[in-house]
């Protein structure tokens, strides 16, 4: 015997000893030969008659062995770029030189590698597998795969969704055998499209290799081909449908006995056995259909208590008996009118998208254990839904879901735009069809899978494809609902979806004052099926520098390595850290407002956020409160972000958050619920505390019963504010009783009456004579500079921070990501506020110039100091103050006067800023000369920019509401 052989055969008996190897499975895992094939010569030179040169280790991936490319500024991406600065930035050719090379649009893997690849391993196969149905299993590889068994060939296959199944009986008798696998990973005759998440370089990354279950399985030649199950929760059964095949010479009868036994909950059940009669044609298959009783003590599965089964199939013979076991839970998850229905009960969909991040691997998490952690972390985040943008996840994602409680939207892996259009004959339009197809075979008998959409944003004649492709599986397979594609608001509307996912009716319109009133019921009217807001949020934070060190596995953060430095290098590197709280708290706050804004409106259908985890493509695009390693910020946590979202969320309707204090308070208090059952004689408390944690008022609603609904009344609550003297914060409290549903608002009280300025202080609106001689003389100097700055002209500043980023949507405003307040400084004596911009900030910072600093000395911080988006970091100022000369002067570049009523917050500003001023608190510890402080108000910024690139995101074209067929 060989020394390959004897190891091959102590390695079988070691894993049978083990209990984790079935006699009629062959693992592949391991070692596996291997050679590059960059000039695309394999196929004819026939590399599979040969032994391969090189070694690698499956599953995996090129680059996770590292081999491939290394990183160059020719390296050919997979994935549209919109802003092409990076490659012709003065400022940024250290990070374009080898050896230094940072990639600023997505994470960068350790090698890259578009082509083909050839993998191959020698198999001996055992006596008893002579005359069996045999498969090869590659359970996710990338993309096409070409597989011959010696030198002959078994077919080609080319699905991003499904395994890759090759059946290998003709071709495998017992004895030794090389398998050689050509694997593929360039865009050819079928385009996703260069964006779509299952291939492109912003996510996942377009990589080649073969990964999760790999082996070789052999079954009698009479087995179980299909099994599909149809629950029918309102008459407690279900419909089994089976395909079995018959690959003997031979006519076969027998019987199949089945029945299905819960597990995943505490309740046990198990239905009655179940013994039908079958009988297959000779070398053809037959299918069986029959109903399985599940009587009175049946679970149904829901995100509360997702209660599943285990069919139990066995297939007899004279000659063999066959068993197969198939995970599925009892649930009916339809549509009425525009509300989603689990098991009868509306149901509003919190959701996520999962954009293929997988920034240790590349590639996607093959079991289920990591996926269960994902989805119980977004379970802690208040989420009960996950869509899948424009890839399907591997089984271990619906085996993890179904056990969590976890409705999933997975998705045809294709963004067919930006090269690729649908309904025009191209090969996309069948390759969606058969990937679906895939998917519903494999996946669809998990109860997690309960949505399906076409895929991403589409160009095309995409009204009749859509329409088409939605009727066809509509009757094809009712086990889950179908839009079209999951788009923004511009693109046409598909009637025939059964459920929209779409854009145009989410945000806040905060170009007014901030209100929490307002809803989305204007939006959905015109909708007769529900409604999902596609890619809500996309509220930017900062980078956290500190997750660069996550960065262990296949990629590593150059993009964020590189903004860490630039930002050192215009000064600031001491401050990131601040940037990153202070830009945290205000999109958390975005993103409290946006979602309960959907919660309190009747009709609305649920939300599929952009997302809670970061996305490290499209120009690194920073929108989650957790990163893209699913781990926590600390800027929110869990249990604070599952206070405005969960299965029950108290809520408060407010006309304003900035008060006088010769008004009244007043507040609407809803409830929103989708809960498993009523809420019976329910009692909603509420309370207001100031800063210090001290009840100001407090109250409660008569005992009610509330079912499952948005915006649902509770009550009003109304008193005056004249008790409160001095300027506060303080914080509405709304709870449910005997639960843990608890949600807040802060708001702000000012007097309607502060004393006069100090006439010690010169108010001025320009840099004047008058001004100067002020501060020559050692006075005070106020400058109103609103309206007057040049040199940061070109910065436009929202309340609201930067939407996905400023790369990718090539610096459409807003450029800022909130502000930084030195709040412990006594010039905040008289106006609450905390490090961060909160709602009282609005009629401050919402459409106020900023301030580019970057001549002023090393060091120097305003008071307010707005956070620039981390593409450009530049200096800003909102407030600052200085020493000039022997004067002392704060430069405002916000409209701050005392006459500005309507704005109570900059009136109110404005008065601590002056009563500091008068105070001998006021001394400024740095010293700017008065030439530098006037070239903000005459000389434009040095550093200008330019995205080099003239094409852009779809949302930013004029066509993009037309049905694009060009």
């Amino acid at each position: 015997m060989s020394i390959q052989l004897r190891t091959i055969c102590m390695l079988l008996i070691a894993l049978v000893a083990m209990g984790s190897l079935k006699a009629d499975v062959i693992p592949l895992q391991g070692t596996w030969k291997f050679e590059i094939d960059r000039e695309d010569q394999g196929i004819a030179g026939k590399w599979f008659s040969r032994n391969l040169i090189d070694e690698i280790r499956l599953p995996g991936s090129m680059a996770e062995n590292l081999k491939g490319d290394p990183i160059t500024l020719e390296t050919k991406w997979t994935g549209s770029i919109y802003d092409s600065s990076f490659y012709f930035n003065p400022r940024l050719e250290k990070y374009r030189q080898p050896g230094n090379i940072h990639i600023p649009f997505w994470l960068t893997p350790a090698k890259h590698y578009v082509g083909a690849a050839w993998y191959q391993k020698e198999v001996i196969i055992p006596d008893n597998w002579k005359n069996k149905h045999i498969i090869l299993n590659l359970e996710r590889a990338h993309t096409e795969t070409q597989v011959w068994v010696n030198n002959q060939e078994a077919g080609t296959q080319n699905s991003l969704a499904a395994p890759h199944i090759y059946d290998l009986s003709s071709l495998l008798k017992p004895g030794k055998h090389r398998i050689t696998i050509r694997v593929d990973n360039r865009i050819k005759e079928v385009n996703v499209g260069p964006d779509s998440h299952s291939i492109s370089d912003h996510t996942q990354g377009n990589w080649n290799g073969i990964v999760g279950s790999l082996f070789l399985e052999s079954a009698p030649q009479v087995y179980f081909k299909d099994i599909r199950i149809f629950p029918d929760v309102a008459n407690k059964k279900a419909r089994i449908k089976m395909v079995i095949a018959n690959g003997s010479n031979a006519s076969v009868s027998g019987e199949i006995r089945l029945s299905a036994k819960s597990f995943n909950v505490a309740k046990d059940h198990q239905t009655s056995p179940l013994t039908i009669r079958f009988t297959a044609a000779k070398s053809d298959s037959t299918e069986v259909d029959v109903e399985l009783p599940f009587g009175e003590g049946m679970l149904t599965w829901d995100e509360f208590e997702p209660a599943l089964y285990k069919l139990n199939a066995t297939l007899r013979t004279k000659a063999l008996t066959v068993e197969r076991q198939v995970q599925f839970g009892m649930r009916d998850f339809k549509i009425s009118g525009k509300q989603f229905l689990l098991n009868g009960r509306p149901v509003f969909l919190r959701g996520t998208l999962h954009n293929a991040e997988f920034p240790l691997t590349g590639y996607p998490e093959m079991k289920a254990e990591g996926w269960e952690k994902l989805f119980r972390t977004a379970k802690q985040y208040g989420l009960n839904h996950i869509r899948f943008h424009s890839w399907c996840p591997p089984e271990a994602a619906f085996i993890a879901a179904d056990r969590v409680g976890i409705f999933l939207q997975p998705e045809a892996p294709s963004w067919p735009n930006h090269g690729p259009k649908i309904g025009l004959g191209q090969p996309i339009d069948k390759y969606l069809y058969d990937e679906t197809g895939r998917m519903s075979r494999f996946y669809g008998n998990y109860a997690s899978y309960t949505m399906h959409s076409a895929g991403n944003e589409p160009a095309g004649n995409q009204v009749k494809y859509l329409n088409d492709f939605v009727d066809f599986w509509k009757k094809q397979d009712t086990r889950r609902v179908y839009t079209g594609m999951s788009v923004g608001g511009s693109w046409p509307i598909v009637p025939h979806a059964e459920f929209q996912v779409r854009g145009g009716v989410r945000g806040l319109a905060w170009n007014k004052r901030p209100e929490s009133i307002s809803d989305f019921s204007e939006g959905i009217a015109p909708f007769k099926v529900p409604f999902i807001a596609h890619e809500m949020g996309q509220w930017c934070v900062f980078p956290n520098f500190g997750e660069i060190k996550k960065y262990k596995g296949v990629y590593r953060a150059k993009n964020m390595e590189m903004f860490q430095q630039d930002l050192q290098d215009q000064g600031m590197g001491d401050q990131a850290r601040d940037f990153f709280m202070a830009s945290g708290k205000l999109q958390a706050l975005s993103y409290k407002y946006e979602m309960e804004k959907s919660l309190r409106t009747p009709g609305y259908g649920g939300f599929q956020l952009l997302g809670l985890q970061d996305f490290p493509g499209q120009g690194t695009a920073l929108v989650g409160v957790i990163d893209a390693f699913w781990e926590g910020k600390d800027y929110i946590s869990a249990e604070e972000f599952s206070r405005f979202c969960n299965s029950t969320v108290p809520l408060a309707r407010l006309p304003r958050f900035v008060f006088y204090n010769n008004e009244n308070f007043q507040a609407q208090i809803d409830l929103f619920r989708s809960e498993k059952t009523d809420l019976q004689n329910g009692v909603i408390r509420w309370r207001i505390r100031d800063a210090a944690g001290k009840v100001f008022k407090s109250g409660s609603f008569s005992p009610k019963s509330y079912g499952n609904g948005n915006g649902i009344p509770v009550g009003n609550i109304d008193f005056p504010l004249g008790e409160v003297i001095q300027p506060s914060k303080l914080n509405l409290e709304v709870s449910v009783d005997n639960t843990s549903f608890v949600n807040d608002w802060n708001f702000w009280v000012y007097p309607i009456k502060n004393p006069e300025p100090s006439s010690a202080v010169y108010y001025t609106t320009a840099l004047d004579q008058k001004a100067k001689d002020v501060l020559n003389r050692g006075g005070k100097v106020f400058l109103n500079a609103a309206g007057k700055v040049v040199k940061g002209k070109e910065v436009q500043m929202y309340f609201l921070p930067v939407f996905w980023n400023t790369s990718w949507f090539k610096m459409r405003p807003p450029h800022v990501t909130g502000m930084l307040i030195r709040e412990k400084s006594a010039a905040f004596a008289e106006f609450p506020t905390s490090y961060h911009s909160d709602l009282q900030w609005w009629d401050i910072q919402h459409g106020s110039q900023t301030m580019i600093l970057e001549d002023f000395p090393a060091g120097f911080k305003p008071l307010i100091q707005p956070i620039d988006t981390w593409f450009l970091n530049r200096r800003l100022g909102l407030v600052y103050e200085a020493r000039v000369g022997r004067g002392k002067i704060i430069v405002s570049s916000a409209d701050l006067r005392k006459d500005a009523d309507d704005r109570p917050a900059a009136k109110q500003l404005f008065h601590s800023l002056q009563q500091y001023m008068a105070s001998d608190k006021f001394n400024p510890a740095q010293e700017i000369d008065i030439k530098v402080i006037e070239d903000v108000f005459l000389t434009p910024s040095r550093q200008q920019f330019d995205t080099y690139t003239k094409d852009s995101p779809d949302e930013l074209k004029p066509d993009s509401k037309t049905n694009k067929v060009k």
